[in-house]
């Protein structure tokens, strides 16, 4: 069997054709991160897996959760995945479309997780730096990470900066064991 990310491809690029015509990629983003909250409840995932619903029922019920927020192309688009058993891949689905929204608008997303809150004139010269870094603009979720006793983790893409107290002691210990 295929990848999930092998099957949502297809669909996350022709979204995004879709919606980059139209001018609606925000729009999508909203719409398939909904979608995608939805999609992942377990009672959805039980009633998809459900072979006694039909696909049009399925859809039904999706459209039905997110009445007024969904417009007629990403019912349509809803219904396509049901009807193809793919509403289990909406969770890919979105990241690929948020990838190719990231490439169009010469951005990047990163995961900060620092030890402590950071203010805000912390963060925004973290988040200089890392556009420095990667030469694009970069929208930052941030969290907080006791375990890493200090410093801050950032990941991009597939990129990890570990700039954290957890991983420099981690590092001498390797060193001092050597």
């Amino acid at each position: 069997m295929a990848e999930p990310s092998t099957i949502a491809r297809p669909y996350a690029e022709a979204v995004f054709k879709l919606a980059d015509g139209a001018g609606k990629l925000a729009e999508w983003s909203v719409a398939l991160a909904n979608l995608s909250a939805v999609a992942a409840d377990a009672r959805v995932r039980a009633a998809v897996g459900d072979p006694n619903l039909s696909a049009a029922r399925i859809a039904g019920l999706i459209v039905s959760i997110l009445a007024g927020k969904l417009s007629g192309d990403v019912e349509n688009f809803v219904r396509v995945l049901a009807d193809n058993g793919r509403l289990g891949v909406v969770a890919e689905i979105r990241t690929h479309f948020e990838a190719l929204k990231n490439e169009r608008e010469g951005t990047v997303d990163a995961e900060i997780h620092t030890a402590f809150e950071m203010d805000q004139g912390q963060l925004a010269d973290l988040v200089s730096r890392l556009e420095k870094k990667t030469g694009r603009k970069v929208k930052v979720r941030v969290s907080v990470d006791k375990s890493l006793i200090g410093g801050v983790k950032v990941l991009i893409g597939d990129k990890v900066i570990d700039g954290s107290a957890r991983a420099q002691l981690g590092a001498l210990e390797n060193a001092l064991k050597a």
